[in-house]
């Protein structure tokens, strides 16, 4: 008997009684039971597994990946979540064709703008599928990642989340540019943050005459009077008898020639009983505007009703109630008759080229249309 079974019978027969016998027998039936299934188990596994490794055999090697390929994960964010057409991270909005491909909101706009001035559709630089504002749609993961990839700071090189990165470059950080709080009285001081506090002690334009000052006050009042004198130009049209007022939808449309150009119309429209259309033109007609980088919108207004006298009028355009479009206000005259029923083209008052490109992008531009009568 095995040292496991005598062991197993001292267990067994320790409570001394005639059923020792039997228990023995039954605890080796069991021993040798797990072991049978011990033994399957283990035949099975290695069948399964394969051969045990050699451990004297040395550990396997990870492959190496070669210095440059690897970088930080960032890096190589950066490449993923990159716009396809100016290849930089996107800042705000970020728009996705069909099969995923990313723009940011400038390229994705600019290539819609592009688009209309050339009578084409417009398609994504990568795969070639045809994008549109119903077609593509804003990505928020990638949205949600970029603005919490890290980006250096221009005054302090810390690294900061991009989504922090305005605050902290506004409010926070100690080398931003900032300006002595006497530039209102002439200091042209500009220096970082820190330096604030010991400028502004040392600073001689408090202690200057009022002589001195008279000249610097001027320059401010005659720039508050021309901001002051087109408000007051609104107000006092606010007065007139006859206002009429009306949302004006441009439609973009195109000429006969054998280069055609891209132009806007309203459709016919009844202000202070008359009735009158708006026409717009990109670069004033120029050839190709597609090919410039600064783009302008002018627009003319155009009397279609017969009239029996002269009609002074005085008329301005301004946002309308849906779109974010921003315009500066700008008051025009003009003295309609049969013979003189139009205006010359004038600006259309928008802040830079950016906007502009948001109006072509648009399917019509929606605006508002203001018109006084001057009366005699």
């Amino acid at each position: 008997m095995s040292s496991l079974e005598e062991r197993d019978v001292g267990v067994a027969a320790a409570p001394g009684s005639s059923s020792a016998g039997l228990g023995v027998g039954a605890v080796g039936a069991a021993v040798e039971a797990v072991a049978g299934v011990a033994a399957m188990q283990e035949e099975v596994g290695i069948r399964r597994e394969g051969p045990e490794p050699d451990p004297d055999e040395p550990p396997k090697k990870r492959v190496k990946i070669p210095e440059g390929e690897s970088g930080k994960l960032e890096e190589r964010l950066y490449s993923v979540l990159c716009c396809t057409v100016c290849l930089d991270l996107p800042k705000a909005s970020v728009y996705q064709c069909t099969n995923g491909h990313l723009m940011c909101a400038g390229c994705f706009i600019h290539l819609l703008a592009d688009s209309r001035l050339k009578e084409e559709q417009a398609t994504c630089p990568n795969c070639r599928c045809e994008i549109s504002k119903n077609l593509c749609c804003r990505n928020l993961a990638v949205e949600k990642a970029v603005s919490e990839l890290p980006t250096e700071c221009t005054f302090c090189l810390k690294q900061f989340p991009r989504s922090s990165l305005e605050r902290h470059q506004k409010e926070e950080c100690q080398d931003r540019v900032t300006q002595c709080k006497y530039k209102r009285i002439g200091c042209p001081w500009q220096g970082p943050f820190h330096e604030l506090p010991a400028h502004e002690s040392e600073c001689s334009h408090p202690t200057k005459t009022g002589t001195e000052l008279m000249g610097i006050l001027g320059e401010m009042d005659q720039n508050h009077r021309r901001d002051m004198q087109l408000y007051n130009s609104i107000f006092s049209l606010l007065c007139y008898e006859k206002i009429g007022f009306t949302e004006v939808q441009f439609r973009p449309y195109r000429t006969d020639d054998f280069i055609t150009r891209l132009y806007y119309e309203t459709p016919r429209f009844t202000v202070l009983n008359q009735t009158w259309v708006l026409k717009a033109r990109v670069n004033d007609s120029e050839r190709n505007p597609n090919l410039s980088c600064k783009r302008t919108l002018s627009f003319q207004l155009i009397l279609k009703s017969k009239v029996n006298s002269a009609l002074e009028c005085s008329f301005l355009l301004l946002k309308g109630p849906y779109d974010d479009v921003r315009i500066k206000p700008v008051i025009h005259h003009h003295a309609f008759s049969n013979d003189a029923n139009e205006t010359d083209y004038v600006p259309l008052p928008i802040s830079d080229s950016v906007e502009c490109n948001k109006l072509l992008a648009a399917k019509n531009i929606n605006l508002r249309l203001f018109i006084f009568q001057v009366q005699k």
